[in-house]
């Protein structure tokens, strides 16, 4: 994401409030809380009072693109959880990906309308910790038996100035689907380099006027970052904790040039495309509108589920020298706590369920889903040879967005879909919208230092 963070305009403390116990009589207290059991109230730090051992636990989880068979597994989790704790009920609900911002928002910024466990992207991690949304819950990570086969990426996605705050839910990498019908009859092969690349999709879009030759989005910002990267090129850089932007360097420009050279008539048009995010180009694949896509292993269950299942296959993205791989954003998903929760040690112990060995395997074996437990991830290589490229691509060497809590506001505010958006457009060229793009990435990193 495959996937992007939020910035949360209140401190999750503030919207705690004060302490009862501050503000009342012993007597008056009592009272209170003996009338509010199912509503535990808020400390000033915005922790629960209360570990309540029974009761209804909430868990937002995100929407996929085909959501069915990754339900079915949640389903499997939650039944397992609940014959364990007699009393505990789950309502899972899925959130839309592209208006989670709000709703994340909300939950933080008031604790007794909040989920219990919230599924969010790694890159959410620093600033959610900042906010003091997500609990600490180093101490039954670490006891957790499975926990210590979790690969060491994945493992520090959950983790900010040595505290655990979450478990890791999958590892999501992007390659490149590609038709391999319409390869076949165009007498074409995979592209081994990006030029190769450029040329391949340009020729099937000629050959081909209905489809896109691959499909391209302006606001998919993981699917042109391995371009920045092939160039040489990064997000930021940082000294002493502080970062500051870099996608106006030299380096960074030349990604930028190449992926945007992929707008046009002659490929992906602009007016069509220069919206488009992660979702909509896999499914502008899936739906056998484009020959090629960047796409992740979480969409492989779109895919098959598509009008080209049995009509694909799919290869590392290219770098830019011929047979190197581009590096990858090193995305995925963890499911974490709310420190609002009323019920702690339940939480911790369906997040365990929804995160456990068990079910990441099956969310494998139904979403595609790379699991984040080296074991499980090497069982399921075996089973099922898809996940090649995206391991080969995992071992080529990945990239990650600054670990700053800055991030979340550049995200949101679409600082870089803002970029490629201009220069496809027209309405700048690749310098000024990078030189604009970084002055706002400087901005949002500032505070964050």
């Amino acid at each position: 994401m495959k996937l992007p963070a939020f910035p949360l305009a209140l401190g999750f403390a503030r919207a705690g409030g004060t302490p009862v116990a501050a503000t009342a009589t012993a007597t008056a207290a009592a009272l209170l809380l003996a009338g509010l059991t199912a509503c535990a109230p808020q400390t000033s730090d915005g922790k629960a009072a209360a570990d309540e051992k029974s009761g209804t636990l909430r868990v937002w989880l995100f929407q996929e693109v085909s959501n069915k068979p990754k339900e079915q597994v949640v389903e499997q989790a939650v039944a397992a959880f609940e014959k364990r704790n007699q009393g505990a009920k789950v309502e899972v609900e899925y959130i839309p990906v592209e208006t989670r911002a709000q709703r994340v928002k909300a939950a933080f910024n008031d604790p007794k309308s909040a989920p219990d466990l919230i599924e969010y992207g790694n890159t959410d991690t620093a600033g959610y910790v900042k906010d003091g949304g997500l609990a600490d819950i180093s101490a039954e990570f670490a006891a957790w038996d499975e926990a210590k086969d979790t690969d060491p990426t994945a493992r520090q996605s959950v983790t900010v100035g040595g505290k655990v705050y979450g478990s890791p839910l999958f590892v999501g990498l992007r390659a490149l689907y590609y038709r391999t019908d319409v390869f076949k009859e165009l007498g074409l092969t995979a592209p081994k380099s990006q030029t190769e690349l450029i040329a391949t999709a340009k020729k099937i879009r000629k050959a081909k006027p209905d489809l896109y030759g691959i499909a391209v989005g302006g606001a998919y910002t993981y699917g042109a970052m391995p371009f920045v990267w092939a160039a040489g090129g990064e997000l930021a850089t940082e000294h002493n904790g502080s970062y500051k932007a870099a996608v106006n360097s030299e380096a960074a420009l030349k990604g930028i040039t190449t992926y945007t050279s992929l707008f046009g008539d002659d490929n992906c048009p602009a007016a069509k495309c220069a919206q488009m995010g992660g979702n909509a180009t896999v499914t502008a694949f899936a739906s056998g509108k484009a020959a090629m896509a960047i796409g992740g292993d979480f969409s492989h269950a779109a895919v098959e589920a598509g009008t080209v299942k049995g009509k694909y296959a799919v290869v590392p993205l290219p770098g830019t020298a011929p047979g190197s791989i581009a590096p990858a954003f090193a995305g995925g998903n963890n499911i974490g706590v709310l420190k609002s929760s009323s019920h702690r040690t339940l939480a911790v112990d369906l997040l365990k369920s929804l995160t456990g060995k068990d079910t990441q395997a099956k969310l494998f074996d139904a979403m595609g889903f790379l699991p984040t437990y080296t074991d499980v991830r090497a069982a399921a290589a075996q089973r099922q040879p898809f996940v090649k490229p995206f391991i080969d691509t995992l071992d080529a060497g990945t990239k990650f967005v600054p670990a700053s809590p800055g991030w979340g506001q550049i995200d949101s505010s679409l600082v870089l879909p803002t970029m490629f958006q201009e220069v496809v457009s027209g309405r700048k060229d690749a310098k000024a919208a990078a030189d604009d793009a970084a002055r706002k990435m400087d901005a949002a990193f500032a505070p964050a230092s």
